[in-house]
C-alpha cells in the first residue's frame, strides 16, 4: 500500500497591490483585505486548501510589511513558515527558496504554488483538480500548471499553448509558455482554441523545482541554497538579508517554464490541467467590479456595484462604489470607480483602473508616504 503524498502548499503573498489603492497600502495589501466577502483573500486561499493540507504544512512567502498581519490572520500556520523577503525579487526566487527549504525536509514532497489573491468558484471541482495535479506532480519529475480557458483576448495574462492529451487522458502536454502577448497575438491565441491562461498555480516535487532552479538559474541557486541551509539557525535572518538581494529578479514563468518548454513535449515533462472551476484574478478595481456584477452580489439593476452605507443614483450606471461610512449619491455619471477611505478618495474611470498604481508611485516620489 502506497504512503500518502506529502503535500506542501506555498502561498505567494509578497505583492503590494498598488492597483487597489487607497484601500490597499504597504501594510494592508489586497491579499489581507476582504475584497470579496468577510474573509481576506489569503484567508480564503488557505480555507480552500484545508481538505488537502493541514495549516502546519502551509508556507507563506511575503514581506516585512505584511508578515505580522498575515500571521494574525493565519494563526494556524507556524510563524516560522511565514517567510519575510528582505526585498522583492519576483516569483522565481520566492518559489526557489520554498523548494530548497522543503527539499531539505522531504525531497519527494509535492509543492503547490498558489497566489494569495485569486477568487475561485465551484470549490469541489477546484479540489478535484488540485488532487489530480498533486498525483501527476508526484509521479516523476513532472511540472503541472492549472490552465484557465480564456474568455477574451486578455493581454495581462500569460498563455499556455497545449498539445495532445497524455496517454491516460488526465492532462495536456505543454508546447509553449508565452508571457503577456499584445492584443493581436492574444486574439490569435483565443481563436486557436488550444491556448489557456496561465493561472499562476503550479505543482511539482520539491526536488523537481529545486533541480530546475539549479539548471535554469545557476547564479541564483547557490544563494538560495545557502539561505535554506541557515533556516532554523541564529544566522538565518542575516544570511537572508545578505544574499537574497543578489538573486535574479525574474518570474518563475520566465526563469523555469519558458526554457523548459523549449525542450519540446517529449523532454520537458510539462503538463497543463484545464480548470473546470470559475477563476478570477482580481487585478484592479475594474476586475473586482466585473466579478461582483457577474455574481450579482451588489448590482442595483443599473450596472452599479456598491459597498456603501447606502447610495442613490439618478441617470448613473456601471459604476463601482466603495464607501462604508458615507452615503453616496451619483448623478449623470457612468463607468466610474469611487473608493472612499478615511484619508483618501479615489475617483477614476473604470477603463483606467489599471493606472491606479501610478498614483502610488507619484505619492512616493512626492514624499506622501503616509498615504502609501
Amino acid at each position: 500500500m502506497s504512503s500518502p503524498i506529502d503535500f506542501r502548499p506555498v502561498i505567494l503573498a509578497g505583492g503590494s497591490g498598488t492597483r487597489f489603492w487607497p484601500r490597499s497600502r504597504r501594510a494592508r495589501a489586497k491579499q489581507v483585505l476582504a475584497l470579496d466577502g468577510e474573509r481576506s483573500m489569503i484567508q480564503q486561499t488557505v480555507e480552500r486548501l484545508k481538505p488537502l493540507a493541514t495549516q502546519k504544512s502551509i508556507w507563506v512567502i511575503t514581506n516585512e510589511f505584511l508578515a505580522g498581519e498575515i500571521a494574525d490572520q493565519l494563526s494556524g500556520v507556524p510563524r516560522d513558515q511565514i517567510i519575510e523577503e528582505p526585498c522583492a525579487r519576483n516569483t522565481a526566487p520566492a518559489c526557489g527558496l520554498a523548494a530548497f527549504l522543503i527539499e531539505r525536509q522531504n525531497p519527494e514532497a509535492v509543492i503547490g504554488i498558489f497566489p494569495s489573491d485569486h477568487v475561485i468558484g465551484d470549490e469541489p471541482r477546484y479540489l478535484k483538480a488540485i488532487q489530480r495535479a498533486i498525483a501527476l506532480a508526484a509521479a516523476g519529475e513532472n511540472m503541472v500548471v492549472l490552465g484557465i480557458e480564456p474568455t477574451r483576448p486578455e493581454t495581462g495574462y500569460g498563455y499556455i499553448e497545449t498539445g495532445d492529451e497524455t496517454a491516460d487522458g488526465s492532462a495536456l502536454h505543454v508546447r509553449r509558455f508565452t508571457e503577456k502577448p499584445n492584443l493581436l497575438r492574444a486574439e490569435e491565441f483565443v481563436a486557436e482554441g488550444n491556448y489557456y491562461w496561465n493561472s499562476g498555480m503550479f505543482l511539482w516535487s520539491a526536488r523537481t523545482l529545486a533541480n530546475a532552479i539549479r539548471e535554469h538559474l545557476p547564479e541564483t541557486a547557490p544563494f538560495l541554497e545557502e539561505i535554506a541551509a541557515a533556516y532554523g539557525t541564529p544566522a538565518f535572518e542575516e544570511t537572508f538579508r545578505k544574499l537574497y538581494g543578489k538573486c535574479e529578479n525574474i518570474s518563475v514563468d520566465y526563469a523555469v517554464l519558458e526554457p523548459r518548454s523549449a525542450k519540446g513535449v517529449q523532454f520537458s515533462r510539462l503538463f497543463c490541467l484545464p480548470a473546470e472551476f470559475a477563476w478570477n484574478d482580481l487585478g484592479s478595481w475594474a476586475s473586482l467590479y466585473e466579478y461582483q456584477l457577474e455574481t450579482r452580489l451588489r448590482g442595483d439593476g443599473e450596472g452599479n456595484v456598491s459597498d456603501t452605507n447606502g447610495h442613490l443614483t439618478i441617470e448613473a450606471g456601471n459604476n463601482y462604489i466603495y464607501s462604508p461610512k458615507k452615503f453616496v449619491a451619483l448623478v449623470g455619471v457612468e463607468n466610474l470607480v469611487i473608493v472612499d477611505t478615511e484619508d483618501a478618495l479615489l475617483i477614476a474611470h473604470r477603463d483606467h483602473s489599471q493606472d491606479v498604481g501610478k498614483i502610488v508611485k507619484e505619492l512616493g516620489q512626492t514624499g506622501r508616504d503616509e498615504l502609501i
